[in-house]
């Protein structure tokens, strides 16, 4: 399908100063000469490159301006996709957009697909696949940290880890491979402690980007938060305020929060993705019954439960049940209302129901103990660690899941050689090693994992 040449629009659809559409292929200058009318620079389709062109959009078939823009164009292979490509700045309004859209559809391109920008970018072999999977991670980036993340990756930080590994392993085969070919000939105990060895630096490597994976994750994806307790015990107050905003209404009747309310609050840099639930409770309201439902499924789905307590009712019955729902997750526990001055909780007592993460008292209303409430989050999710957005943080699963084969063949291959088992069944462990790595990067995965990955993109990307 190279041989195709691809059009989208780039830019959000709505009203806005420009909309962008790029396009890029073998024909893309040639279509861009036929519709573009340059105001000078008349040839610019012979000779320009990096270089933005004022001038019109013109139908060939009717000699009707369809916009006034700006066209840049860039040669392959000095482009994104290492094609040639235009990109025409628009007005940025849905009908001047999708009318010049439509025009280049008629002049012979085809619509891309999703992420079929990047794509070609990496069959190309402008991008890997690591680097080529960063850019919806900087787009959809949710904090300065996580976009500082992705960019570290769309740079070949983490392809350049993965490349050194490969290399060291290929060394290890070498000497396998020496004596498979040559078993005639005894190798120094002094050699294979020295091979085992270096199989235990690639381990230790490995080791360590796999140790902040975790950490890596949630910066991309964010932390799912969800806030639970009874109702009225103040779950939509603290959402308000640690939104720093009245996202959620908030009344002395219980059951006003009837359905679930999903924000993304940065704190420090770790993106929380805060789930403000409906009160736990059995009730014959339909809909509030329905809130409850959904509720109770993102319990499961739950990364960090903030379990809300009155502290001027003490615990209740209602508390019991919904304790008795979260006694498997990571939980912190919050003593709301302390301004009311009238305080029925016992900590020792709420200790002996389940084992809580922390317990904090706070007054949501009142923006009480909120600043420690952060940090006692952020120290839960990075774990006392001060991470450094120019390490190389993995944050993809499906790259954690590879580092993670690769290091269990690495130690199978170690074990191999401590044992003396046949070098040949060493050297597969050490090949299986080599081949996971460079799942990360691309150089092993099927057609079909390449399309799904790139089908998560967004259209003109």
């Amino acid at each position: 399908m190279l041989e195709d040449t691809i059009v989208a629009i780039a830019t959000p659809l709505g009203e806005g100063s420009i909309g962008v559409i790029r396009m890029s292929g073998p024909e893309a200058i040639n279509i861009g000469q036929r519709v573009f009318r340059a105001k000078k620079n008349k040839d610019w389709y012979i000779k320009d490159n990096y270089k933005i062109i004022y001038g019109h959009i013109v139908d060939p078939q009717t000699n009707e301006v369809l916009d006034e823009v700006l066209l840049s164009v860039m040669r392959g292979p000095r482009s994104f996709t290492a094609e040639d490509v235009v990109e025409i700045s628009c007005h940025g309004g849905i009908v001047p957009l999708k009318r010049v859209l439509e025009l280049l559809l008629r002049m012979g391109a085809r619509l891309a697909e999703a992420g079929e920008f990047s794509k070609r970018a990496f069959i190309n072999g402008r991008l890997d696949l690591s680097q080529a999977e960063s850019i919806i991670d900087l787009i959809r980036a949710k904090t300065t940290d996580g976009a500082k993340i992705a960019l570290n990756q769309l740079q070949g930080r983490l392809s350049e880890q993965v490349h050194v590994l490969q290399n060291d392993i290929l060394g290890l085969l070498a000497q396998i491979e020496a004596i498979i070919d040559f078993p005639e000939d005894d190798l120094p105990e002094q050699t294979l402690d020295q091979m085992s060895l270096a199989c235990q630096r690639l381990i230790d490597t490995i080791n360590r980007l796999l140790e902040q994976a975790d950490t890596g994750k949630i910066y991309r994806e964010g932390l799912k938060t969800v806030i639970v307790g009874k109702p009225n015990v103040g779950k939509s107050s603290l959402l308000n305020a640690l939104l720093r905003e009245q996202r959620a209404i908030v009344t002395d009747i219980p059951g006003t929060t009837r359905d679930v309310i999903e924000e993304v609050i940065n704190i420090k840099g770790v993106p929380l993705k805060i789930i403000d639930t409906a009160g736990l409770r059995e009730t014959q309201d339909l809909v509030e019954k329905l809130g409850v439902e959904r509720s109770r499924q993102l319990l499961n789905q739950a990364d960090l439960v903030l379990l809300v307590l009155d502290a001027s009712t003490g615990i209740t019955k209602e508390d019991l049940e919904v304790i008795k729902l979260i006694k498997d997750k990571r939980v912190l526990v919050l003593i709301n209302k302390i301004d009311l001055n009238v305080h029925h909780i016992d900590t020792t007592e709420l200790k002996q129901y389940f084992n809580a993460s922390a317990i904090l008292e706070i007054s949501a209303q009142q923006e009480i103990g909120l600043e420690q409430l952060e940090q006692t989050i952020l120290e839960l999710v990075l774990a006392g660690k001060v991470t450094n957005s120019e390490n190389i943080l993995v944050s993809n699963s499906r790259h954690k899941y590879a580092l993670e084969q690769a290091r269990n063949h690495l130690m199978e291959a170690q074990q191999g050689m401590k044992s003396y088992i046949p070098a040949d069944l060493v050297a597969i462990d050490l090949k299986s090693s080599w081949e996971f790595l460079g799942d990360i990067t691309g150089k092993n995965v099927s057609e079909d994992l390449i399309d799904r990955i790139f089908a998560d993109f967004c259209i003109g990307k």
